[in-house]
C-alpha cells in the first residue's frame, strides 16, 4: 500500500494551525467604547509632518470599531440589537466624554466614517435606560458641546454631519433651551441665507426643529424676544432670494398657527409693517410663497382687534384686495381654502372707515396693491 500524501495545503503543521484559526473574540460594548477613546487622540496627524501610516492605521481602525458599534445599535442582517447591549453601550458612551471626543475628531475622518458616527450617535441619543435619556442629562452636563457643534454648520465639508448630530441634540428640550437663549441662536440668520447650498439648506432644517419642535420652550423664546427676532425674521420675508422667503413664510406660517403661540401671533397680526409684507408676498411670483403667505395674510382681516390703522390700509386696498382674490386660486385648492378665501373677502367687505389724520392716508395710498 502506497504513503498517502498529505494535500499541499495542510503540507506543514503551522499551515493546518492558520486553517483552523478560531475567528477574533467579539468586543462587549464597554471594551467597544473604551477602545474607541483610546484610538481617536492618535488620529490626529502632526500638523507640521505628512500623515504618518500610524495616523492612517489609526483612522482606519476608528472607522472599524465605529462599524462594530452601528452594528450592536442597529443589528445585521443575521441579528437583531440587543436591548441590553445597546442600554450598556449607552451608559458607557454617556458616562463619560467620548461624545465631546468623538465630535472633536469628527473632521479627521472620511465621509463614510463621518455618515457612521452620525448614526450611532442619532441612536444612542434616543436610548432610553430606566425611562429616561441618557443623553438629556449628559448634555444638561455639557452645554458648551453644542457650542461646539455649531461653527461646524457653516463649514460645507463638514456641515451635513454637525447639521445632523445637532438636530439630535435638539430633540432634547435642555439642549434646544440651551441654544435659543444664547446668542449662539443668532449666527443662524446668516447661515441660512449662505450661498452654499448644502450650508443654507442644512441649516434652515435646524432652525426650523429650534422654532417647532419644543412648544414651551418656543413659545416663552418668541415672547421674550419678539422685537428683535421677527426684526431679523421679516428680513428673510424680504430676502432676495426665493429659497429664503420660501422657507421663512413656511415656517412662519407653522410657528403663529401654532396654538401655543397664540400670544406671539395675535401681537404679530397687529403690526402694520407685519401687514405690508404678506401683501407684498401675495404678489409673489412663486405659487408656492403666494398660498403660504395666503395663509398668514389671513390671520390679519380675522383679527377682532384690528388696529385702525390695519383697518384703514384694507379698506383703501378693498377694491383691489377684493379683485385680486376672485382670481386667486391653485391647481391643488380645496374647500379650506375656498372656504378660508371667501371669508377673508367677507372681512374685508365689512370693514368700516373712520375719520384718520392726513398722514394716515398718505401711508395707505403708499401700501396699495
Amino acid at each position: 500500500m502506497g504513503t498517502v500524501v498529505a494535500p499541499a495545503c495542510f503540507s506543514t503543521p503551522m499551515m493546518m494551525m492558520g486553517f483552523f484559526k478560531s475567528k477574533p473574540r467579539t468586543r462587549t460594548p464597554v471594551e467597544l467604547i473604551h477602545h474607541l477613546r483610546h484610538l481617536l487622540p492618535y488620529t490626529t496627524p502632526n500638523p507640521a509632518l505628512p500623515k504618518t501610516k500610524r495616523s492612517y492605521h489609526k483612522i482606519c481602525e476608528v472607522g472599524k470599531v465605529i462599524v462594530e458599534i452601528r452594528r450592536v445599535l442597529y443589528g445585521d442582517d443575521r441579528l437583531e440589537p440587543s436591548e441590553e447591549a445597546c442600554v450598556k453601550l449607552a451608559q458607557e458612551f454617556f458616562k463619560q466624554d467620548t461624545c465631546h471626543m468623538l465630535i472633536a475628531f469628527l473632521p479627521n475622518f472620511d465621509p463614510g466614517t463621518r455618515q457612521d458616527v452620525t448614526h450611532v450617535i442619532a441612536n444612542l441619543h434616543r436610548q432610553r435606560v430606566n425611562g429616561q435619556y441618557l443623553a438629556s442629562q449628559y448634555l444638561e452636563r455639557n452645554t458648551p458641546l453644542l457650542a461646539m457643534l455649531l461653527p461646524g454648520c457653516d463649514n460645507s465639508e463638514l456641515a451635513l454631519s454637525y447639521g445632523a448630530i445637532l438636530r439630535e441634540c435638539i430633540r432634547h428640550q435642555v439642549a434646544a433651551k440651551y441654544i435659543l437663549e444664547s446668542d449662539h441662536f443668532k449666527i443662524f440668520f446668516k447661515y441660512i441665507q449662505d450661498p452654499s447650498f448644502d450650508i443654507a439648506s442644512d441649516a434652515t432644517a435646524t432652525f426650523r426643529d429650534l422654532l417647532t419642535r419644543h412648544k414651551s420652550t418656543v413659545a416663552e423664546f418668541l415672547s421674550k424676544n419678539y422685537d428683535w427676532f421677527f426684526l431679523e425674521y421679516n428680513s428673510l420675508l424680504e430676502s432676495p432670494n426665493y429659497i429664503s422667503r420660501r422657507n421663512a413664510i413656511m415656517l412662519l406660517g407653522a410657528m403663529l398657527l401654532d396654538r401655543s403661540n397664540v400670544s406671539v401671533m395675535v401681537r404679530y397680526v397687529c403690526s402694520l409693517d407685519n401687514m405690508r409684507i404678506l401683501m407684498n408676498l401675495l404678489r409673489d411670483s412663486n405659487k408656492t410663497i403666494q398660498l403660504e403667505a395666503f395663509h398668514v395674510f389671513k390671520l390679519f382681516p380675522a383679527n377682532q382687534r384690528k388696529p385702525q390703522e390695519i383697518v384703514n390700509v384694507l379698506i383703501a386696498n378693498r377694491v383691489k384686495l377684493i379683485r385680486f382674490f376672485s382670481d386667486f386660486t391653485f391647481e391643488k385648492a380645496d374647500e379650506q381654502f375656498e372656504s378660508d378665501k371667501a371669508q377673508v373677502v367677507k372681512e374685508i367687505a365689512a370693514l368700516e372707515l373712520k375719520v384718520q389724520p392726513c398722514s394716515a392716508l398718505k401711508q395707505c395710498k403708499q401700501i396699495a396693491c
